[in-house]
Formats: structure tokens, sequence, C-alpha cells
């Protein structure tokens, strides 16, 4: 039995898999997760877990190259855009959600949480 660290096996698995470059989504509650990508369901209720909570576990034991994050984002949820940035700025690379979207299906999965954070997605590639 795993003593620490991220316990859930899906999650562990997807970590595991994943590669260099390759991009790992964390999206909100509402976000449409594309058909054909893995897609993980962590969302409880509201805002458990939250996608910093996600995130903030993932980054114990993965390599992070870079947060792609919405402009959206920005105006909508500044707060949010403001701890990622204050967290992240080397790191954080920002577009619109509509590029955000075509972006999405090249994800290795989405990983869903119960946030209701206004455009609170993140797509991390892997370093």
């Amino acid at each position: 039995m795993k003593k620490q660290g991220i316990l859930h096996p899906q999650l562990n698995r997807i970590l595991a898999e994943t590669g260099h470059t390759d991009l790992l989504t964390i999206c909100d509650r509402g976000f449409p997760v594309p058909l054909g990508v893995e897609r993980l369901d962590l969302a409880l209720v509201d805002d458990l877990p939250t996608v910093l909570d996600v995130l903030h576990a993932v980054e114990k034991e993965f390599i992070l190259d870079a947060l792609i994050v919405t402009e959206e984002m920005r105006e909508a949820s500044p707060a949010r855009f403001g701890e990622l940035q204050s967290r992240f700025a080397d790191k954080l690379i920002v577009v619109s959600h509509a590029r955000f979207k075509e972006i999405c299906p090249e994800s290795r999965a989405v990983i869903r949480t119960g946030d209701t954070t206004p455009y609170a997605n993140l797509i991390i590639v892997s370093g």
C-alpha cells in the first residue's frame, strides 16, 4: 500500500504513462471533455477537488514544463489567474479559450474536477 503522494490508481497510471512534451488537461466541472480522450472524473461536489488541488498534487510528482491557461481566466477569474501567475510565471502560456479547446484533444488525458471557478481549466505540458 502506498504511504504518500497521489493515491488514485488511474491518476498514477496516467502520470506514469505521460512522456516528455505530452499534454495533460485539468478542467472544471463544466468543461466539454473531447470524445476519444481518456477522461478521469474526480469531481465529488462543488469545488471538491478544485483544479488547483489536483495541480498541486500532480506538481509534487511530475515535471511541469509549461502551463497553458486562457485569456478569459485573466478576466473572469483574476484571483485564480494571479495565483497561477505568482507560482508559475516563467511557465505560463496564455491562449484564447477557443485555442485552448483546439489544443485539448491532443491531451493524454483530461482530469475533471468539481471546480466552479470560471475558466479554471489548464493544460500541463510535461517536462
